[in-house]
């Protein structure tokens, strides 16, 4: 599963959502909480979360961190990680 998130409204997060076609649903952090625990942010008042990436497993443990992420590279580094 794939899950993505910012601190964008539901209305904005639909818009970009469909504008770069992803094929999933983009989570609303508006209180920036889930940045704050993600540690995509460092305040509750961060204008823009980091942009990082966890690689969870079906129970939930965080398997890797991707700290620094290349969008254009990110997708292949993520799938070699996964053995495919």
């Amino acid at each position: 599963m794939i899950v993505g998130a910012s601190f964008d409204s539901p209305a904005e997060n639909l818009a970009f959502r469909d504008k770069f076609d992803f094929p999933y649903d983009l989570l609303c952090d508006e209180n920036r909480s889930m940045g704050m625990a993600y540690r995509a942010a460092d305040a509750p008042d961060a204008g823009h979360p980091a942009r990082i990436s966890y690689l969870i497993d079906p129970d939930g443990r965080i398997q890797q961190v991707y700290a620094k992420v290349d969008p254009a590279a990110h997708p292949d580094q993520v799938l070699a990680d996964l053995g495919g």
